[in-house]
């Protein structure tokens, strides 16, 4: 018979099982929990730096506070395995990010201790204050807590809520998890300051006396050391946050789980807007995370007796012909500055950073900043890029149109994990940027097919004096050979990759090869758009002139996307023919892998064809 390597854990089938537990046990349950979080996480994927250092946080919450009738909020919520596992889903952590399985951030939908749904930063205080304001309305005696990063408190929304919360009178505890990371390293003010609290010169200064005072008096001397602990939320005696009208207490070592129960359990009982500043470790535990939290922020499958291993030579990513070109053209134009809102490695911009560090800025999670920054340096004169995912930019969207749109700045937005992103779901996709860009006035739209084109449609779009975004997807493309040349393509014009008869396949972006995969059964027309905005009209009327019908295909929404576009372009026209429009329908699509998720929708070759045969009526060979 084998042994258990987790007795204690696997007792746990809920939280109210967790509070039944001896205060002594809970040392134990964090051991095994943070043992099987590891050997989990090693077999799927998903993040594990972020979760590894939350782990003694979550037990000591769970514990103190009545969940799921008290309120905990996760902000981004990437850090909630260990607060899945203790809320009845341990069995289906085998499932993590993958189809029909778990989400690997907190879902309403999923579990009813996942109080509110996140993945974006900066929205759990706003968030925990709706909750602890309905408790004080309905008269329920009722927490609501909000733990938030040191690298999502950088953003605005965070300290509207803070503003907001502290003159609301409301039972709202804020849990700063301080772990001097985010996903990049963390940049700006804020950053400084917290380390100046966390730096304690007076109170170093004052546990030294202290200890050398009573080194001769044991008990003293014990006594001391809990007072010390107590004392850490008396010795910066105006912080920041208690400005904001919070009560503060910290810091604390956020991997001392008998320390948060004991002062979780205080603030417990106290009244009025509360914050408490934990200090932990990312990849608290495992010698490899902790020394590299970066690398295992989001690892795939790997053993953890191992740790990561450098894989051979595949695909190049469509994010490192982002970087290899923001490199080349920053060399070749010193107008150029790259801007990115915290996510320097996601982006692929480590290389541009060392090369070019004074025209490198990582503003934090700021979106909004990040745009009408860029805005600020186009209007003297420098040649703003901004690298950000698609669903980033959904954050920043009235600084798109007032700060750059309106005045028609030359801004570059590089828009990564455009379409379908698959582990991530739904709040990571991008499936709306066509649609939000293409109705401002002055925006250009890029769809390249592949990762030549990218690069390509990335020198046109910094040609131009107005701005421009080029999306492009997570991953690899269809393997094309990028050029080292800056060559542009010409501005708004696409080409035709096949010739046909009948009916015409007019393809955005990537899905242009699973249309040529399509069109060689139906002797279609494919036409690579490379367009959504302007619309390359004389191309479109040329195709129309001979084909029966047409078939538009984007990996974006439907509703507003590339296929619109075509649709009022004809209408404009006056020109009638039959129109299917393939693209993400108007459901959130969950999490899984990308290509299965495609496959689900149509998008693949074999999906394309079935459509285009299905709606026009065409049989086997014809």
């Amino acid at each position: 018979m084998m042994n258990n390597p987790y007795p204690l854990l696997q007792t746990i089938q809920a939280p109210a099982d967790l509070r039944h537990l001896q205060r002594e046990q809970l040392d134990t349950l964090a051991t095994e929990l943070r043992a099987f979080l590891l050997e989990s996480v090693s077999k799927t994927g998903g993040h594990l730096s972020s979760n590894l250092g939350t782990v003694e946080l979550t037990v000591a919450l769970h514990y103190v506070f009545n969940t799921p009738y008290d309120r905990v909020v996760w902000d981004v919520g990437h850090q909630t395995y260990p607060h899945k596992i203790l809320t009845g889903r341990r069995e289906r952590m085998a499932t993590l990010r993958q189809l029909g399985g778990l989400s690997g951030f907190p879902q309403r939908a999923e579990s009813e201790y996942d109080a509110f749904g996140t993945a974006h930063s900066s929205t759990s205080i706003s968030a925990a204050l709706g909750m602890a304001m309905a408790s004080r309305l309905k008269g329920e005696d009722r927490h609501a807590i909000a733990v938030i990063g040191d690298g999502a408190m950088t953003a605005g929304m965070a300290f509207e809520a803070m503003n907001n919360a502290g003159v609301s009178d409301c039972n709202l505890l804020v849990i700063l998890n301080d772990n001097d990371m985010s996903i990049s390293p963390p940049v700006g003010a804020l950053n400084r300051y917290l380390a100046k609290l966390l730096s304690g010169q007076f109170y170093a200064a004052a546990k030294s006396a202290s200890k050398n005072v009573l080194r001769g008096a044991p008990p003293l001397l014990e006594l001391a050391r809990r007072i010390e602990e107590s004392a850490k939320g008396i010795v910066s005696r105006v912080t920041l946050f208690e400005k904001f009208g919070f009560n503060y207490v910290g810091p604390i070592d956020g991997h001392d789980v008998q320390t948060l129960v004991s002062v979780l359990e205080n603030i417990k009982h106290l009244k009025g807007p509360q914050f408490l500043h934990v200090v932990t470790k990312k990849g608290q535990g495992y010698k490899l995370a902790e020394a590299d939290p970066v690398a295992y922020h989001g690892p795939g499958k790997f053993d953890p007796a191992v740790g990561l291993q450098t894989s051979a030579a595949s695909k190049t990513t469509f994010t490192q012909v982002f970087g290899d070109w923001l490199c080349d053209m920053a060399a070749a134009d010193d107008r150029l500055v790259g801007i990115t809102p915290a996510m320097r490695e996601g982006s692929g911009m480590v290389a541009f950073e060392q090369r070019f560090p004074h025209r490198y800025f990582d503003v934090g999670i700021a979106e909004q900043h990040a745009v009408t920054f860029a805005a600020g340096l186009a209007c003297e004169g420098l040649k703003p890029v901004v690298a950000i995912y698609s669903t980033f930019l959904q954050r920043a969207y009235d600084q798109l149109i007032h700060d750059v749109a309106i005045q028609n700045l030359p801004v570059v937005f590089a828009l990564d994990r455009a379409g379908l992103v698959g582990a991530d779901g739904a709040t990571h996709a991008g499936a709306y940027d066509i649609s939000y860009l293409r109705c401002i006035p002055n925006i250009s739209v890029a769809c390249p097919a592949d990762e030549n084109e990218c690069r390509q449609l990335l020198c046109t779009a910094f040609a131009q004096n107005a701005p421009v975004a080029v999306r492009y997807p997570r991953g690899v493309g269809a393997g094309v050979a990028v050029n080292s040349t800056l060559d542009a393509l010409p501005f708004g014009k696409g080409e035709i990759r096949r010739t046909g008869q009948r009916v015409a396949i007019l393809a955005f972006g990537t899905l242009l090869y699973p249309a040529l995969e399509a069109a060689q059964s139906l002797d279609a027309t494919v036409v690579n758009m490379r367009w959504a905005k302007p619309l390359d009209v004389d191309l479109l009327l040329q195709v129309v002139a001979s084909h029966e019908a047409l078939v538009t295909l984007e990996e974006g929404a439907i509703m507003g996307g590339a296929g619109s576009a075509v649709l009022e372009a004809l209408a404009a026209a006056g020109i009638t023919r039959p129109v299917l429009q393939l693209g993400l329908p108007d459901v959130f699509i969950e999490h899984g892998d990308p290509a299965r998720l495609l496959a689900l929708q149509g998008l693949d070759g074999p999906g394309i064809e079935a459509a285009i045969r299905t709606r026009f009526a065409l049989t086997q060979g014809s």
